[in-house]
């Protein structure tokens, strides 16, 4: 597409270097005077390679790992967390280091614990919540701290919390909210784009240069 594209260069930059700086298709647009149809299709072209790019690592986790899921979507009957037709997702951070993602059925046991198996390395130090999908990870081999939210407890002296990945749910959701909706095809892409975007922060512009 890049290389059939009938705009310039100089202007693919530009669309590149408003997509890194996290403008909207519609602001773009309007900033370099372009068809937003245009930029919406380098966007896309954009995020289909960060998909991309994002599912070919296949380096673990390990060390101090925080484990989590969130759920994503609007509020529908009333109801919230766990159980609402909101979309589930699982994620994985390790401190000081990247976050993995993984739209998920639904946050039983079954569903998570076989991407843990997968993606934690064994003796890892891995922190959660109190959720019972989580119970049993010291018979698994993973030395096991939990938080209770349940009882408005977010962290201790020793540094059991799992504030690092409520840290990515919060960010994740807060740039979502100013598109005003994804729709649920599109919405793996720009999920993929926050993980992207939370794990290369200060390095944004030359890793999708590169991966482009």
């Amino acid at each position: 597409m890049l290389a059939k594209a009938k705009i310039s260069k100089y202007r693919q930059k530009k669309i590149l270097q408003c997509f890194c700086e996290d403008l909207t298709a519609s602001q773009t647009a309007r900033l370099l005077g372009t068809n937003r149809n245009t930029v919406n299709r380098y966007f896309r072209l954009f995020r289909l390679a960060i998909v991309r790019y994002q599912e070919s690592l296949n380096d673990g986790f390990s060390g101090e790992v925080e484990l989590d899921e969130s759920y994503f979507g609007r509020n529908r009957h009333g109801r919230r967390g766990r159980g609402t037709d909101k979309i589930p997702v699982f994620g994985i951070l390790k401190r000081n280091g990247r976050v993995y993602t993984q739209i998920i059925k639904n946050a039983s046991r079954r569903e998570i614990k076989p991407i843990i198996d997968q993606l934690v390395a064994k003796n890892s130090t891995v922190y959660t919540d109190k959720w019972r999908a989580y119970d049993g990870l010291v018979l698994d081999g993973y030395k096991h701290y939990r938080i209770n939210h349940a009882q408005q407890q977010y962290s201790n002296k020793r540094g059991t919390h799992i504030n690092g990945i409520e840290n990515f749910w919060s960010y994740a959701k807060r740039r979502l909210r100013k598109f005003n909706g994804v729709s649920a095809k599109d919405f793996y892409l720009h999920l993929k784009e926050c993980e992207f975007r939370y794990n290369e922060r200060g390095n944004l512009f030359a890793k999708l240069v590169q991966i482009l």
